[in-house]
């Protein structure tokens, strides 16, 4: 499997979408599987399994909770984009006819505020995951603050939280293409709808002390960008949302031709583009 990259922010209602239909089913089929490795490192180190019961924040299209379904947990996502929870329902919820039958433990997929997704059974949860990582993206990590303070009560006490976000820029191969959403997202008068930032170091730490989470542990994960070529990458970058507001300052077509340009150092001899990234995941209890 390629590895993909992520980056929506999905803990908050965003401004007006940017071709969101397209921009989900691109995330879904280009972009999403970029951080296979990322759910699968973290689901091995926690040893998740028929005891888990996972309540995913940001669960966009479903990937991650596909895969910890097949390892025997019992998954609940919640998400605020319904183009990708349509997806996400597609995957874990086949309809009738479907020669797919849905993954054990009857998955749960809600829409809007962590709030809701209290079990339905009554038994708290015992693993969170907020799997779209912060750290680039004006406001995420305040988005995730709010989504955990609705989501920590329906946990029970000492509980798993993990939290992800970008590892440091110089092993990110994709640091730079990025810059060119801050870059053209300068002119925007509305600096809080998602715009490009660089990102530090203790933005997870900053999230778990502000959600008044206990820090118990991290790691970092190889998640290498792989695209077959030049036009599913562009697409798989812009379906990540973190390129928005650079959108709307100026147009989709502009971002795209500027993307393409900052991606060409990453392009190779076969036409394919590949960019070496780590991400970092802190694992917490509340």
């Amino acid at each position: 499997m390629t590895p993909t990259l992520v980056r929506h922010h999905s803990y908050a209602r965003t401004a007006t979408p940017v071709d969101s239909g397209n921009r989900a089913r691109d995330w879904a089929e280009i972009q999403e599987r970029m951080l296979a490795p990322l759910y699968e490192a973290v689901y091995e180190r926690l040893e998740v399994g028929s005891g888990t019961r996972l309540l995913s924040l940001g669960c966009g299209s479903g990937l991650a909770l596909l895969i910890a379904a097949a390892r025997g947990a019992l998954v609940t996502g919640v998400d605020t984009d319904p183009e990708r929870l349509a997806l996400a329902r597609a995957r874990l919820l086949p309809g009738p006819g479907s020669d797919a039958g849905p993954p054990a433990g009857h998955p749960r997929l809600l829409d809007g505020d962590p709030s809701a997704a209290a079990p339905a059974d009554g038994t708290p949860y015992n693993l969170l995951t907020a799997f779209t990582p912060i750290g680039c993206s004006s406001g995420d990590g305040e988005g995730l603050v709010d989504a955990l303070r609705s989501a920590v009560p329906l946990a029970a006490r000492g509980s798993t939280v993990v939290l992800t976000g970008w590892g440091p820029p110089e092993r990110c191969a994709t640091a730079p293409v990025l810059r060119v959403a801050g870059r053209l997202s300068d002119g925007s008068r509305a600096p809080s709808t998602g715009g490009w930032r660089p990102w530090s170091r203790d933005d997870l730490e900053e999230v778990a002390f502000r959600a008044g989470l206990n820090p118990d542990g991290s790691g970092r994960v190889a998640c290498p960008f792989g695209y077959a070529d030049m036009d599913s990458a562009v697409r798989g970058l812009l379906s990540t949302r973190l390129f928005d507001t650079a959108v709307r300052a100026t147009d989709r077509n502009q971002v795209a031709k500027e993307v393409a340009e900052a991606l060409h150092p990453h392009r190779r001899r076969d036409g394919t583009v590949w960019m070496p990234n780590v991400f970092r995941y802190l694992v917490c209890t509340t």
